[in-house]
């Protein structure tokens, strides 16, 4: 499977946008990544390797969060896996600024 990896995270794969990776479940390709590149194993999983909260994965476009197998959802060898952090930032509109 191909997994994309988002900006943020290709310091820790060589800076590779995409990686093949193998597995026949959404766990084992991330398994296989982290085996490729273990920096990414901070970035993607808890200290107890549960997938961290504000990492999203999706297949083939579809959100893993809501899939009924989960992280243990089959894939074949032409899935394409999609990693995207949760991003939260932003900045408040303060009176004195230029957008109002």
């Amino acid at each position: 499977m191909k997994i994309h990896i988002p900006t943020p995270l290709r310091a820790y794969t060589d800076k590779q946008e995409t990686v093949s990776a193998g597995g026949a479940t959404v766990a084992a390709g991330l398994e296989s990544l982290v085996q490729q590149f273990p920096a990414m194993r901070q970035h993607l999983f808890t200290p107890d390797g549960k997938l961290r909260s504000f990492v999203n994965v999706y297949v083939n476009d579809e959100d893993v969060r809501y899939l009924p197998e989960k992280e243990h959802t089959a894939v074949a060898e032409a899935t394409e896996l999609t990693i995207i952090p949760s991003i939260a930032g932003g900045a408040p509109c303060i009176a004195s600024c230029c957008c109002r």
